[in-house]
């Protein structure tokens, strides 16, 4: 429902230009809103004029005025003074309240159908006629995006996210859960994935006041329909998962851009440990020391160019061959082969997946 800072912002607008003092209750008499002080005294009358048939009166010196929702009474605004020119007042402030509650209630529904859409929790034909009756677009590009805040919040995240987009009622920003923030984005006909990154950039940037280190975004594929804007979403997710595992030093991650990771990340726990095992022969790369490590991430960063690596090293070319030979007769894979190296390169990944499932459960 409409804050009471939005109406007090509403009433004061109105008060500076007329300098007719207003005030807005609810339907019990509580003061909702004033630009007075002395409004204890109008609380019983309040009360009465509600519970009355009449939808406008003056009584004490004030004009009052009912704002229904549909048939219930929502609001009792009052306007000071017996003039026709407080009347007047009075009716253009209630019917501003009447179209903030309008506004707002539409916002509400609209919230709560794309919560229900992204969960998958409507049937085709509700999705189009709830789109219809929502003035949603059915067939206009968008992409789902996600915006995880980390575990300091300070309960303003929502607010941050959708100052973003200026109120642009094509974007919807929600949260289905106490960890994420969703984005449904509408883009251009000519937006294209560069354009969301730069989105997902200026999203961050909204939290350059806080530890922004923890602040991620991911975002699935464009789709061109409403119905399946629930498919961009869980790519997203995905995204946002996966990229944790590897790609851990990107703060925006795009389904796209998972490669293989996003297949490893579909294995069950017990082929991996079955693959691992086979691989390493019931050891692990945990038990590799610094060194070696060092040596094969540096090895794949230079696609298997042994002189490169050695140079980015700072040792000599045997030295490294040294190395790999060592490592080749540990595991049987040798990283100069290209078939090895893939091979080695997937169990460091299914090992790094095991892990954070395992960290996952604690």
């Amino acid at each position: 429902m409409i804050s009471n800072q939005i109406m007090q912002n509403t009433i004061e607008g109105l008060h500076q230009l007329t300098k007719i003092d207003l005030a807005v209750t609810d339907a019990d008499g509580v003061v909702c809103a004033s630009t007075f002080n002395d409004t204890a005294q109008l609380s019983d009358a309040v009360a009465v004029f509600a519970a009355s048939e009449a939808d406008s009166q003056v009584a004490l010196g004030y004009h009052f005025f009912k704002v229904f929702d549909d048939t219930q009474l929502e609001f009792v605004i009052l306007a000071h003074g017996d003039s026709e020119e407080a009347s007047t007042v009075g009716k253009i402030a209630a019917f501003h309240v009447q179209e903030l509650m309008i506004a707002y209630k539409e916002r509400f529904d609209k919230d709560n159908f794309i919560k229900n859409l992204l969960l998958d929790n409507l049937l085709l034909v509700d999705i189009y006629n709830r789109s219809k009756k929502l003035h949603v677009d059915i067939n206009a590009r968008r992409v789902v995006m996600i915006v995880e805040v980390g575990p300091d919040k300070d309960g303003d995240e929502l607010d941050r996210v959708r100052s973003v987009f200026g109120g642009k009622t094509k974007d919807f920003v929600t949260a289905v859960d106490e960890h994420n923030i969703i984005v449904v984005k509408e883009l251009g006909e000519n937006d294209t994935y560069e354009d969301v990154e730069k989105i997902a950039a200026v999203i961050i940037d909204a939290f350059h006041d806080k530890d922004s280190k923890n602040i991620r975004v991911s975002y699935g594929t464009v789709v061109g329909e409403i119905k399946e804007v629930s498919r961009s979403y869980k790519e997203a997710n995905m995204a946002m998962d996966v990229g944790k595992i590897f790609f851990s030093d990107k703060r925006i991650i795009a389904y796209s851009a998972l490669g293989i990771g996003r297949l490893i990340y579909q294995l069950p726990i017990p082929l991996c440990k079955m693959f691992i095992s086979e691989i390493f022969d019931n050891k692990s790369p945990d038990d590799f020391d610094e060194e070696t490590l060092t040596t094969i991430a540096k090895f794949f960063e230079n696609s298997l160019n042994v002189s490169e690596t050695s140079r980015q090293l700072y040792i000599h070319r045997n030295t490294l061959v040294y190395r790999l030979d060592k490592l080749e007769k540990s595991t049987g894979l040798d990283l100069r082969v290209f078939e090895d190296a893939i091979t080695f390169k997937i169990a460091l990944m299914v090992v790094k997946y095991m892990k954070y499932m395992e960290d996952e459960k604690f």
